[in-house]
């Protein structure tokens, strides 16, 4: 393999980390930062479509939440599944 075949090689490599790896791991990780952020009267919306409310967030290691889609209907969700927080509420001042 000739220097300038290895250069070349390299380069292209370069390219794509900046093109395609980097920017889905900043990704990852804002949606990482957006789950643990996750608190109690969030609207959300799933993967799946679905939009609501969030009226419990569990701690242990089942990393659900509580979702109200409708006036009395609540849903448990994974958290992973949560694609937005449409409306992100403020944090109560103690």
């Amino acid at each position: 393999m000739r220097p300038a075949d290895l250069i070349m090689l390299l380069l292209i490599f370069g390219i794509m980390y900046f093109l395609l790896i980097r920017p889905q791991q900043k990704k990852l990780k804002e949606h990482a930062a957006m789950l643990a952020a996750l608190r109690r009267g969030d609207q959300i919306i799933t993967q799946g479509g679905i939009v609501g409310k969030i009226v419990k967030v569990k701690e242990d290691d089942s990393n659900e939440v509580e979702v109200e889609i409708a006036t009395g209907v609540k849903v448990r969700v994974v958290k992973s599944t949560i694609a937005t927080v449409m409306n992100k509420t403020e944090p109560a001042k103690t």
